[in-house]
């Protein structure tokens, strides 16, 4: 009996450090290493903005790659591959200093990341399921902050020892092959009881379905732009190297409990109203990352983005299955396509306002000016809800 019970534990910690890897290190360890390369490289913001965006580029089309039934029954060893292939692509990004080698890795790293998320979530979620332990869905996905800390504290320890930019990416490629060592000894088996596939019918004609789309598209859009840029706005605020590594850090401790946070607040509001709430929360942080005062600002957005961008992914995720419940994958698919058009466009645009304004206060407050609109797009699409009209 004790087996039965620790086995989804044991799945939803695999699936953790598995996410902490491809997500919290392959994705979002750019960020904190990103102000020494732009100082030791002479890259501007839109050069910045330009990686960040080819990374999103490659998530986005290995999220549809993914999605297709061609990997059924192979889910595992696709998984093990494409984390091993992040650890490789983050020891790549020290190998040399040009553009076209940045671009080409962290496209690529984006396409292993999305492989990860969408073939672990499969496994991790169906052994949840079978022993009625979606709940622990929570610890799974709290390995994107966990990625984010550790990775904080890495950078921490390379400035201490004042180290280069590109001892950063060897050392998360060094963090990235032990979680791949963990996570490949914890997830051993793949998805439980799974069954034919269905083909869904087409997308219900519904405008709250719609909006939800819209406003998704914008909160991706919104929330990248703090996500890529905040420690380049501490350096660039001179709020000292070690303090970078705090702000990270603060960002990572705020993310590990929010999904459990934001759903019960949804359990008590909705999923609309908390997702909105949720915007407004973290786009209250965006602005005071460059409001308010070098040390508190940046603190401040921090814990706000940390607080938030992993829990509105997930919930903005529920209410495209909630209002599509005969088609989810389709939903979920053009969810996906809003979302990561959004991260795409984010980073661009953003860095090339930084670059024409000397500064990023501009696209920051546009930023929380977008993630206001998602705010106000998705109440649009509950009041919609309510109404209840969705023709087919």
């Amino acid at each position: 009996m004790a087996t039965v019970q620790q086995t989804p534990l044991r799945y939803a910690i695999g699936g953790m450090i598995a996410m902490a890897v491809a997500m919290g290190i392959g994705r979002f360890v750019y960020t904190p290493i990103l102000p020494g390369m732009m100082d030791e490289l002479g890259l501007s913001a839109s050069d910045a903005g330009l990686i960040a965006s080819a990374n999103y580029l490659g998530y986005l089309l290995g999220a549809f790659a993914a999605g297709g039934g061609w990997a059924a029954g192979r889910e595992r060893p696709l998984m093990l591959a494409a984390l091993a292939a992040s650890a490789l692509l983050a020891a790549f990004m020290a190998a040399g200093e040009g553009m076209a080698l940045f671009l080409a890795v962290r496209f690529l790293a984006g396409v292993a990341s999305a492989f990860v998320m969408v073939f672990l979530s499969t496994i991790v979620f169906s052994h949840l399921a079978a022993a009625g332990r979606s709940d622990l869905q929570a610890v799974h996905f709290a390995g994107v902050a966990l990625g984010i800390s550790l990775s904080s504290l890495m950078t921490g320890a390379l400035v201490v020892a004042d180290a280069p930019w590109f001892e950063g990416w060897i050392w998360a490629a060094v963090l990235s092959a032990a979680g791949f060592a963990v996570a490949a000894a914890l997830v051993t088996g793949g998805p439980v009881g799974a069954g034919t596939t269905v083909r869904e019918p087409a997308l219900p004609k519904n405008p709250a379905l719609f909006r939800v789309i819209v406003a998704y598209g914008l909160f991706g859009l919104g929330y990248i732009v703090t996500a890529t840029f905040l420690v380049a706005i501490v350096r660039a605020g001179n709020g000292g190297r070690l303090f970078e590594s705090a702000v990270w850090l603060v960002t990572g401790l705020a993310g590990i409990p929010s999904i459990y946070l934001w759903n019960r607040l949804a359990r008590r509001l909705g999923l609309t109203a908390t997702y909105a709430i949720g915007c407004v929360v973290e786009a209250v942080g965006v602005a005071a990352s460059v409001a308010l005062g070098d040390v508190v600002g940046p603190l401040v957005g921090g814990a706000l983005l940390g607080g938030t961008f992993i829990a509105l992914t997930a919930i903005g995720l529920q209410l495209g299955r909630l209002l599509a419940p005969e088609a989810p994958r389709r939903a979920l698919a053009l969810m996906t396509v809003a979302f990561g058009l959004g991260q795409i466009f984010g980073p661009v645009a953003a860095g090339f306002l930084a670059d024409g304004t000397g500064g990023y206060l501009v696209p920051s407050l546009a930023a929380a000016a977008v993630l206001l609109a998602s705010a106000i797009v998705a109440l649009s699409a509950g009041e919609a809800t309510k109404a209840g009209k969705a023709t087919k």
